[in-house]
């Protein structure tokens, strides 16, 4: 596990100063070489071993719109991703599962119960069952067992209206989106604007789906290859909490990627599956980081895998993973920022409403501090303004 340590930053680093992925110019944020928050590294060598490619110029902290802006919106719908792209997000993130005649749609999980109207349609109440994916059961709907065509007579629901009511009123308004429709969005908006929008696509559940005979990594690279986002300049970034899938995709495409990494003591599911003993606490040390860069370029921790938390919710001391992970010459992308209460840190809470917005410019300034390459956030725009503040300040 790596070590907790103090947060005295290394020479060379910093706002503006570190090395990360990307293309000459970053999607909404406009960012160019030399300017404030930006980065320019040296290709890496080695082939694909850790650099796949270059290492250009992104805006740094990078501002990650988690699920589209999850915050003010239905996550995973062209509506939320919209609003992430208007609200300046520097990359638009889409959780990719398949359906029953072979498509790639974006939902963060397969079991659509919580998502998406499904339980108020009579016609499929006999698809509701009980699977056991990753270990867990679940009792619901899954878009396996249903056709691209069935999934598009329902629409998408808030998932968590108890904690943010008011992103109910787009009950209804969106549909379930294809990744292709997604892509060809993000076409459109580039061509409008001027400049490519960023894409972070995370390939889901890859071990269970492959059981089930669904090649998730082929099916995403074959429209990675047809909309041009296959080389490594492509703005596009590949995630996924398995990495042999990124392993996998490394063969397909040359797009970036990251590795997603659990709460510290967890194992990835496909180690479970292939019995291999190593947790993330390993992966986070130097070998298990050497390991990883030899096959991407990133990783995308837990906010706890980098400052953890006490019994009271509250921070503690830094971790020395930012510094091991950069000497690794791997960038880092944790997850994920929200500004309510309920979702902050004990110490930047305000008042007694698990509900209300706690001081998340604090917190985000608290994780930037500690050289952090890019943040997910359900809400972009108080990202951005944090990182303007960090940036500038």
């Amino acid at each position: 596990m790596a070590k907790q340590g103090s947060n005295e930053q290394r020479p060379g680093t910093g706002p503006g100063r570190r090395a990360v992925l990307g293309a000459a110019v970053l999607g909404a944020g406009g960012a160019v070489a030399g300017l404030p928050g930006t980065a320019r590294a040296a290709e890496r060598s080695g082939g694909h071993g850790g650099g796949h490619g270059t290492r250009l110029d992104l805006p740094v902290p990078t501002v990650i719109g988690h699920r589209g802006t999850a915050g003010y919106r239905p996550e995973h719908t062209l509506g939320s991703y919209q609003h992430a792209l208007d609200l300046g997000a520097h990359i638009v993130e889409q959780d990719v599962v398949p359906t029953k005649d072979g498509h790639l749609v974006c939902r963060h999980e397969n079991d659509i119960t919580a998502t998406t109207d499904v339980a108020r349609h009579p016609e499929f109440a006999g698809r509701k069952t009980t699977k056991t994916v990753d270990g867990t059961s679940l009792t619901g709907w899954f878009t396996e067992d249903f056709t691209l065509a069935e999934l598009k007579t329902l629409r998408a629901v808030e998932r968590i209206p108890a904690n943010r009511p008011d992103n109910t009123l787009y009950d209804g308004r969106w549909q379930v989106p294809t990744y292709e429709e997604v892509l060809q969005w993000a076409d459109r908006q580039g061509a409008r604007r001027g400049r490519p929008v960023w894409l972070y696509v995370e390939t889901k559940h890859p071990t269970y789906f492959r059981k089930l005979g669904f090649d998730i990594e082929g099916m995403l690279a074959r429209l990675l290859r047809t909309y041009h986002r296959d080389r490594a300049d492509s703005p596009v970034i590949l995630q996924s909490f398995e990495p042999t899938s990124v392993q996998r995709l490394s063969k397909l495409v040359d797009s970036p990627s990251i590795v997603l990494l659990d709460a510290a003591g967890t194992r990835p599911w496909d180690f479970v599956a292939a019995g291999d003993p190593r947790t993330v606490d390993d992966l986070v040390e130097p070998e298990g980081l050497a390991w990883l860069a030899s096959f991407t370029q990133g990783i995308g921790p837990t906010l706890d895998l980098i400052i953890p938390k006490d019994a009271d919710g509250r921070l503690t001391e830094p971790t020395t993973l930012v510094s091991d992970a950069h000497d690794a010459g791997l960038i880092l992308h944790p997850y994920t920022m929200r500004n309510e209460n309920t979702f902050l840190p004990a110490d930047f809470r305000k008042g007694t409403d698990p509900n209300a917005y706690g001081d998340a410019f604090g917190a985000f300034r608290t994780y930037f501090e500690t050289g952090i390459d890019g943040i997910f956030s359900d809400n972009a725009d108080t990202a951005l303004l944090a990182r303007e503040d960090f940036v500038n300040g």
